[in-house]
């Protein structure tokens, strides 16, 4: 550092072409970092989930939870166990310590998983293990909403909305909520099963078996080879009321002769409306350690794009925007920053009553700044909350560095 000093004072033109030099490289490195809320922070924390309809809470802990928690008990580096056992549904959250990697720990839950796989219920689903990622989360909701029926609403956003907003770099995963799909309803009478010796198990047969699209093969046409297949789903109502269910004598029984099918739309589990009218809304999530901004950013500008190919009446309206909010943070973090400075170089000019060392002292805090931005471009930093503090904490730092240096020379 002595040696730097003395090289700075005997070669003045020098010393200020290395700080113009890195102020540049600064100055461009800044446009090209990223802003965030957060840095991207990696924590080891294993989430299953298994999944068993119908059964109670009781059933849920004595015969799934307790057997995963005796499970993955075994595994290294556990910190902490918690688990949640409501009807139907068991959850259990492994916690590390924060030495151990959490790829490694997710690996070594999925297989301590796989061996109790076997001493689950037969009802319950295949356990769902995840690592627990703060940095894949939801950073917009969009509504989409129309004076047409919900079911229409929500097949266009299903179908011409959310294939191109998936396929948009940085996009993880976009959740439909409050939508209503359609639905084929078979609908049975009980008195009529009963006169053609008719249960619902052959109805149930007859729908899986006859309502379903298998290979055919292949046909060889000399030197050209060409796929079959075979087209056996159904799409319309009344293609299912002579689905046949079962034979009697020569009688042939169909949906029509014990019931009829209808065109309806599933059973609604989730709800959305914009001002009080019921709409559809699309969670968007980004992909783990992609920029929250520059992602926001995309969809928005490809959100213009799909609203011009869709009809006048659907309207799509963000209703939610974390993109907003980490650049007002931000921007009041870099106002900070500057106000900071400003008062530093105040106080110091208060003290010392010199206007040189003044602004000796001022000069150095943007220029150290500036060329921060460098190194953090070459680290691969944001600009978020915490890089955005240690700068403005630098600030002290560098003014009481420069009037140290300006007193030893």
């Amino acid at each position: 550092m002595h040696k730097l000093a003395a090289l700075c004072v005997k070669r003045p033109v020098f010393a200020t072409m290395l700080i113009v030099a890195l102020m540049v490289v600064g100055v461009f490195s800044f446009f090209t970092l990223g802003v965030d809320l957060f840095p991207k922070i990696d924590l080891p924390t294993i989430i299953v989930t298994v999944s068993n309809p119908g059964a109670s809470a009781e059933e849920i802990e004595s015969e799934i939870t307790k057997r995963i928690e005796d499970a993955v008990n075994t595994t290294s580096g556990i910190d902490n166990i918690t688990s949640t056992s409501l009807e139907g549904n068991s959850t259990v959250v492994i916690s590390f310590i924060l030495d151990k990697s959490g790829d490694v720990a997710a690996q070594e839950v999925r297989d301590k998983v796989n061996q109790v796989i076997p001493n689950l219920p037969e009802t319950a689903k295949a356990p769902v293990v995840q690592k627990l990622d703060p940095d894949a989360q939801p950073i917009l909701q969009m509504v989409v909403s129309s004076p047409r029926p919900l079911r229409e609403v929500t097949e266009i956003a299903d179908k011409q909305i959310k294939p191109r907003l998936e396929n948009i770099s940085g996009v993880g995963q976009i959740t439909i909520v409050g939508g209503q799909k359609r639905e084929i309803r078979v609908w049975v009478d009980p008195e009529k099963m009963r006169a053609y010796d008719v249960s619902v198990s052959d109805v149930v047969k007859a729908l899986k078996e006859q309502n379903v699209e298998m290979p055919g093969g292949s046909v060889n046409a000399g030197a050209t080879e060409l796929s079959v297949r075979t087209l056996g789903r159904l799409v319309d109502p009344a293609q299912f009321d002579d689905i046949a269910v079962i034979r009697r004598g020569s009688y042939v029984v169909k949906i029509r002769d014990i019931g009829h099918a209808e065109d309806s739309e599933e059973e609604p589990t989730t709800a959305a409306r914009l001002n009080g009218n019921p709409a559809v809304t699309l969670v968007v999530a980004k992909q783990s350690g992609e920029n929250t901004v520059a992602t926001a950013d995309d969809v928005k500008a490809r959100l213009k794009e799909i609203q011009t190919l869709l009809p006048k009446d659907i309207t799509i309206q963000i209703i939610n925007d974390q993109s907003t909010f980490i650049k007002s943070a931000v921007h009041s973090l870099e106002s900070h920053l500057v106000e900071g400075s400003i008062l530093a170089a105040i106080i110091i000019f208060i003290f010392l009553a010199n206007i040189r060392t003044t602004l000796i002292s001022a000069i150095a805090i943007p220029t150290s700044i500036i060329s921060a931005f460098g190194l953090m471009a070459a680290m691969k930093l944001d600009l978020n909350q915490i890089t955005m503090l240690a700068l403005t904490l630098m600030v002290g730092i560098v003014i009481d560095d420069a009037i140290i240096v300006l007193e030893n020379i």
